[in-house]
Parts: structure tokens; sequence; C-alpha cells
């Protein structure tokens, strides 16, 4: 387990077999999340993202899921969790490609936020970032980063406090001073992602850091799932793709973010180099 005070280091999702003997025990009778939870102060929370299976009728957690997991943890625990696609996406995914173009009901909807809020409360404090995650928004889906910004704060002035709110952008040229403002301006985390077509984060750090506030997410992502994927065969115990030059950018930056007291959450991918617990040891090894 991390053992710097303002900076957390955790995984993407935590239920992976091939894990044994990294994070888990081999036993047939074993809770992944509370073993996990012995190693890690943190985890990124994946699952509850994908909810806009239906048009009118957007998945939410399940109450015996949320309960169940703020039982598995200790009282330290924070999830870094990723609010659900229902309220990030404009339109519904395209399928087949090329088709036109469905909007999406629920986008930035508060009454839709209010319900996931209520739904994942018995996690109490463990409740870290709440992270929106947006995909590449282009013309046809999204104006300009503007007309962005002005929606997102028509539906923040709704979002009630208490809560640590961060947004994922995914268009790069989106990374400029307008967008950094708003973010400093309203107290909203920017979450760095690595890879996903992304340029490195390690620019756009240098050149914003001044306007950064926590809570500071980085994501270590990765590039071409499909690749890595074959490459592994699915099977999440070794380093495949070794990034020794990002990770030694990752770790001058989060010594950066450290001297100015920010609070860090890293969340590392199985896809960023084949073993996200593999990775976090080469990190956390960095910043030592």
């Amino acid at each position: 387990m991390d053992t710097h005070s303002n900076i957390r280091i955790g995984t993407c999702s935590w239920k992976y077999t091939s894990w044994e003997g990294l994070v888990y025990s081999r036993e047939k009778e074993r809770n992944f999340l509370t073993q996990y939870s012995r190693r890690y102060s943190t985890v990124e929370v994946d699952q509850w993202f994908w909810s806009l299976f239906d048009k009118n009728v957007p998945a939410l957690p399940r109450a015996e899921t949320v309960r169940e997991y703020a039982e598995a943890v200790p009282a330290d625990f924070i999830f870094s969790i990723k609010v659900p696609n229902s309220i990030t996406l404009t339109h519904h995914y395209l399928k087949p490609k090329g088709a036109a173009l469905v909007a999406n009901p629920h986008f930035l909807s508060t009454g839709l936020m209010e319900h996931f809020l209520m739904a994942i409360e018995p996690l109490g404090d463990h409740i870290g970032p709440l992270m929106f995650q947006f995909e590449y928004l282009n013309k046809q889906k999204m104006g300009s980063l503007h007309r962005f910004l002005e929606m997102f704060e028509v539906f923040r002035q709704g979002l009630p406090e208490g809560y640590r709110y961060c947004i994922e952008i995914r268009n790069s040229n989106w990374l400029r001073s307008e967008y950094f403002d708003f973010l400093a301006e309203h107290k909203l985390g920017h979450v760095f992602l690595q890879g996903y077509y992304m340029p490195p984060i390690f620019g756009t750090y240098w050149k914003f850091k001044d306007k950064l506030v926590d809570p500071v997410v980085i994501r270590m992502h990765g590039g071409d799932r499909k690749d890595i994927e074959e490459r592994t065969g699915n099977h999440w115990d070794q380093i495949v793709d070794p990034r020794d030059s990002e990770l030694a950018e990752l770790a001058k930056m989060v010594r950066d973010l450290r001297q100015h007291n920010h609070d860090i959450f890293i969340n590392v991918n199985n896809h960023y180099e084949g073993s996200a617990p593999k990775t976090i040891e080469r990190i956390e090894a960095l910043l030592s």
C-alpha cells in the first residue's frame, strides 16, 4: 500500500484472477476487494460507467453491490468512481457506425445524477473523486469547448456540495486556458489521461500546473487495447510493454505535485504495460 499522505495509487478495476500471487491468494473462498484493499488504498470503479443499455431507463448501481463494497474495505479506503455514461454521452453509441446520431435525453441530467448519488450513498466516506468521462466530442456532437462549458456550468449549479468532482475530456485541442480556468473557478479537478490517443499528459501538466485544483487524477491507460490483449492473452501478471521514459516523467510530475501539496490519485490500467500491480511497483520504486 502506498505510504505517501497526499497520494493514493491503485488500479482500474480489481477482479482479475491472473493477479493471484501478486494481489490475491489462491483460496477458493475469497473476497477480491477485501484482499485488494489490504494492499492498496484506492481503486477506480469502472463498472457503473456502463449504464446506457436502454434509451429510457439507465442502469444505476445495485444497492446490494454498493453495500458489499462498503463492507469489504477498511475505513480509510477511497473509491474513485466514474459517473455513469448515461450522464456524459451526448448521443447514443452508433450501431452501425455511420448511422444517424440519436441524442441521449439523459445528457447532463441533474435528476439522474441525484439518483446516482443516492445509489452510492452507502459508500459514505469511501467516496473519492467522481469522474465525468466524456468521449471525443466532434463538432457534430458538441459545437465548441465554449458551448460544452456553458452546458456543464448549468449542470454544475445543480450538483450537491460535499463531493469532489473531476472532468476527463478527450479532445486534445480543448486542453487550453479556457478549460483550466473554468475548472479552477469552480473547484473542479482535472483527470489526466495517459493514452487513448491523447497527447502525453506531461506537456499539459507543466503548461497548466498552476491552474490545477484538487483532486488531481492521473489515469495511466495505455494505447492499443487490442494489441496488448493479444500479447498478454488477457493474463495480467507480467509487464509486456515497458514504458520506462513515461514512468520517469510521471515520477517527476508527481514529485512536483507533492511539493505543492496536491491531493493525487494515480489509477493504473492493466492495458498500460500489461500488469497494473507490476506497474504500481515500478511507480512506487521511482517515487521512493
